[in-house]
């Protein structure tokens, strides 16, 4: 982890008040991705809730800043950075998500795994471009996607997780290496699948 700017601390301050282990044991939370989405809109557009250092992309791939892990287990906070056309591998996670474009803009794409008689494959079911500000959220199941920068330019994005991924070293709880279709281009029908009965790259 690293030094946190008094406004990202704010925000941690913030969520632990809202979504932190004692806060949810007080009062039952249904949707604590939504209430983590409200807080986190609040304080997106502040251009003081990075570091420089945090700022900072990897020219090999995109870059993953943990900025904080509540010891509590209930959530963290990562900054992502992405050079033009790093993409993350079509994945899911191990808990709930919240995403807020602090720069740039997004492109995601939603998948539903589904096999036929030509074995298990991907169905691309959505894409979207997620602009500057905008906050969305995965919840699983049914949160498989892929996120890329499809622009010219550095991209800054802002993760919320519920759950401790320092402690897991990641927030993806699976990657999935399979042929893509289009939904439009599915003609034959389609069962879905559980994750057992996937074949998956770790």
């Amino acid at each position: 982890m690293t030094t946190l700017t008094a406004r990202m601390a704010e925000m941690v301050s913030a969520l632990r008040d809202r979504i932190g282990a004692e806060a949810l044991a007080k009062g039952a939370d249904p949707e604590p991705w939504t209430t983590a989405g409200g807080v986190l809109a609040s304080f997106l557009d502040d251009p003081g809730l990075l570091t420089p250092e945090q700022w900072e992309a990897d020219p090999h791939a995109y870059r993953q800043h943990l900025l904080h892990a509540e010891p509590d287990g209930s959530f963290s906070v990562v900054a992502l950075v992405w050079l033009p056309g790093q993409e993350t591998p079509v994945h899911d996670h191990v808990a709930w998500c919240v995403v807020g474009v602090h720069r740039g803009e997004e492109v995601e794409e939603h998948f539903r795994v589904a096999t036929d008689e030509h074995g298990p494959h991907l169905v691309r079911v959505a894409r979207s471009v997620n602009a500057e500000g905008s906050v969305t959220s995965v919840c699983p199941p049914g949160d498989v996607h892929l996120v890329r920068n499809g622009t010219s330019d550095k991209v800054v994005s802002l993760h919320i997780y519920g759950a401790n991924v320092a402690a897991r070293g990641t927030s993806i709880r699976r990657s999935y290496d399979l042929p893509v279709r289009d939904l439009s281009a599915c003609d034959l029908p389609v069962r879905d699948l559980s994750a057992r009965d996937l074949p998956v790259r770790d």
